[in-house]
């Protein structure tokens, strides 16, 4: 199998320390955040290409454009400063995220809005990954009508899906598409009392033995469906963050999903 991680997994490491562990971990492939931490807003693209030079580090993407649905305000402005960012660090896409807040978006405010963004990817050479949100309150649930979306703004070529296991087993969806597939993020949810409708990002930790979101079969899946690309560790849950040696603790979540799949 072929992992990515995300810096997510290992917040409270800096980007050079990251990247050493990616690399005792065999994984060369990652993923960077204008969030949690906030490698973006924090440090010149510049010296993250060379650190990932330097570490034989491949970053995949930058994580995320929110809510790229809603083309007003700042949001332009935004998407060409991260599409700057990514193309000045090496990055080969962007996540896109829509918005998540309860309120809906049109179709075609959906469309214009990927129809807005599409050459700003083509002038930089980026992927626009798009990632439906599975949460009742997301505005795009479906990867479904991701692609009917991208179909209608003409972006085959430059779109192409995340495909989380955590939001489709939120979404309920059962269609995989995996030749749309541009990366997987995976996760698990372990509480036993919190019900689908209700978990939140607060309870994706790593996946073991008591996950809840069918993260095994979901791989499984996608793999015997021609989906030959990485799976990526998304954790949002602060009892991962806050883990004494998280390179331990994502060794074994790896050992467990090679063992399983």
């Amino acid at each position: 199998m072929r992992f990515a991680i995300n810096h997510i997994s290992a917040p409270g490491q800096s980007l050079t320390d990251f990247f050493a562990m990616v690399r005792r971990l065999g994984v060369t492939e990652v993923e960077i955040r204008n969030d949690i931490p906030d490698v973006v807003g924090t440090m010149d693209p510049a010296d993250v290409r060379a650190e990932a030079e330097r570490q034989g580090i491949t970053i995949l993407l930058i994580n995320a454009l929110y809510p790229f649905n809603v083309w007003s305000g700042d949001l332009p402005e935004r998407a060409v400063a991260m599409a700057d960012y990514a193309q000045a660090a090496g990055a080969k896409a962007l996540v896109m995220c829509p918005l998540n807040d309860g309120n809906q978006v049109d179709f075609d405010d959906l469309v214009e809005a990927l129809t807005n963004m599409k050459p700003i990817l083509e002038e930089r050479g980026l992927t626009g990954l798009v990632e439906p949100l599975g949460f009742p309150v997301s505005s795009m649930r479906t990867k479904s009508l991701a692609i009917e979306a991208i179909r209608a703004a003409g972006g085959e070529g430059v779109y192409k899906l995340m495909h989380d296991t955590f939001h489709h087993h939120l979404a309920g969806e059962t269609e995989l598409f995996p030749e749309w597939t541009g990366l997987v993020h995976i996760s698990g949810v372990v509480d036993p009392d919190v019900a689908v409708d209700d978990m939140l990002d607060a309870h994706r930790v790593l996946v073991d033995a008591g996950d809840r979101l069918e993260n095994i079969p979901q791989v499984r899946a996608l793999r015997t469906a021609g989906y030959d690309g990485a799976f990526s560790f998304e954790p949002f849950a602060e009892e991962v963050h806050n883990l004494a040696d998280p390179e331990a603790a994502l060794k074994g979540s790896m050992d467990f999903v090679r063992a399983q799949v």
